[in-house]
């Protein structure tokens, strides 16, 4: 361990630490979604981060470990074990403080109430008011922790569950102002418990999203000095000026500290701040393969019961694909939405006039060759299930100019969209070759969340259900395969005009 850490300094180039400069670290993670093994691509891992963290703490004395929600959904791991896995690993790298994502409320109340009960952790939220819910003596509004004479409070701050949670899942969970509560909150840890610095754990985005960000939290607030965030998977490395601010200025002028690591563990984020004159930085820490030779044995035990079934999962072949299918091509998205518009016309007894499908309900790309039923369920983990509906051709012009805007171009064949190159305004729709009928009534398949007005497609919840699958999309789609292998075309329905 001696030998890596000493490696390590070099990487990260740590400050020589005098005896006269005390700091404390903090290590933090956002929208690991259970991203427990590396992923495809040979990075992340949560043993590896295991070793990271237990390598800081080897020689740095105050060190605090934090993450900033969405810690669950997206493998087998989650899909089998349903939150049981994340828990136990966060309690085994001992994490301090979490915050809420919106996929911790995907299995419901209940099951939330039960693996948070065992959470080991400080939780932590400002303006969800949770008293109507099983979590109610869980989650604290604030914390302050005292390290070398300072005193450092903590506030945490979420999204508005509606859009982005099922209601089904989050009963009684009253949603307060997160500017309010952010600046009221740190106001009263400011100047009346008078802590030293004020830290904001977030998950409502870094900017650009619905009612609050991280980049408008920082520019009006007064109180609060470092804001470590996630939701938008945003990648903050100060050392790359190519990706987003790490420093916005607030209200007063003063720089508040954004950090945020990406997604899926691939790197773990350090925030460092000198208590003897309170400025921080921050930086990245790959977690890749060069730390697997450290893994404790003990730590990978606790893995092994749980990785036999999902490995056997992983095995079973249901199909093939003739290309990579990746989300970012959009050659996986056109795949699920010409998928949802075969299933949907199946549910209605007629061909359905289009599909869609979401962007952010596809947690994974396929490979080109066999497909397994693992992989399948893991591309689509979700409880969803393949809706068709009457809509309106103005209520579904509505919900494409939502998806045009976040850039969630999942909609099935014979359908055209043009958009202006600025501001993604839909200049046209054609479907089957004739212009959107403001007026006709069309066939629509989608999945029953965003049937819900889930993602923001509130237009969706005036129309009128033709019938829902009784099987899980991933079901539905492994169904599918077995029409043939896939061949998408790649690239977006949704054309920017020149």
């Amino acid at each position: 361990m001696r030998s890596f850490w000493l490696s390590l300094l070099s990487l990260i180039a740590f400050s020589a630490i005098s005896e006269a400069q005390e700091q404390l670290v903090i290590l933090h993670t956002n929208d690991t979604h259970s991203q427990i093994d590396p992923n495809y691509k040979d990075l992340g891992g949560v043993l590896r981060r295991k070793v990271l963290v237990d390598s800081v703490r080897s020689v740095e004395p105050n060190v605090m470990l934090v993450d900033a929600g969405d810690a669950v959904q997206g493998t087998l791991y989650y899909t089998l074990f349903g939150g049981e896995v994340e828990r136990k690993m966060m309690n085994l790298l001992g994490y301090d403080i979490v915050v809420l994502g919106n996929h911790e409320f995907d299995s419901g109340m209940e099951a939330l109430r039960r693996e948070y009960s065992q959470l080991e952790a400080t939780k932590l939220t400002t303006n969800y008011d949770l008293r109507a819910t099983p979590l109610d003596t869980l989650f604290v509004p604030y914390v302050i922790r005292e390290v070398g004479g300072r005193k450092i409070g903590f506030i945490g701050i979420n999204l508005r569950p509606e859009g982005m949670i099922s209601a089904n899942n989050c009963p009684g969970v009253e949603w307060l102002d997160p500017y309010e509560a952010a600046n009221s909150t740190a106001w009263h840890l400011r100047h009346n418990e008078r802590v030293d610095l004020v830290i904001a754990i977030t998950h409502v985005g870094y900017s650009g999203t619905v009612d609050v960000s991280d980049v408008e939290l920082a520019e009006r607030s007064r109180d609060i000095d470092i804001i470590i965030g996630g939701h938008t998977h945003t990648l903050i490395n100060p050392a790359d000026p190519s990706t987003p601010a790490s420093r916005i200025a607030n209200l007063e002028g003063r720089d508040v500290l954004l950090a945020s690591t990406g997604s899926l563990g691939v790197n773990l984020g350090m925030v460092k701040i000198d208590l003897d004159n309170l400025t921080a930085s921050s930086e990245l820490i790959p977690v890749d393969s060069r730390l697997d030779k450290d893994i404790a044995e003990q730590d990978a035990a606790v893995l092994l019961p749980y990785r036999h079934s999902v490995d056997s999962i992983l095995s079973v072949s249901v199909g093939e694909t003739l290309i990579p299918l990746a989300k970012e091509d959009c050659s996986l998205l056109n795949a699920v939405a010409d998928f949802i518009m075969w299933r949907g016309s199946q549910l209605a007894g007629r061909k359905a006039d289009l599909g869609i499908g979401n962007k952010g309900g596809i947690r994974c790309n396929l490979p080109q060759g066999i497909i397994t039923q693992g992989m399948v369920m893991q591309m689509q983990p979700f409880d969803n299930f393949v809706e068709a509906l009457e809509v309106t051709g103005a209520d579904l012009l509505e919900a494409l100019q939502v998806m045009a805007n976040r850039g969630d171009f999942c909609v099935s064949q014979e359908v055209e969209i043009d958009l202006t190159p600025e501001t993604h305004e839909i200049i046209e729709v054609k479907i089957s070759g004739e212009p959107l009928d403001l007026n006709r009534v069309y066939t629509l398949a989608t999945i029953d969340y965003l049937a819900k007005g889930g993602d923001y497609l509130s237009s969706l919840k005036r129309t009128h259900s033709l019938g829902v699958s009784p099987r899980l999309l991933n079901q539905d789609f492994m169904d599918y395969l077995k029409l043939g292998p896939l061949n998408p075309p790649v690239g977006p329905r949704f054309k920017i005009a020149q």
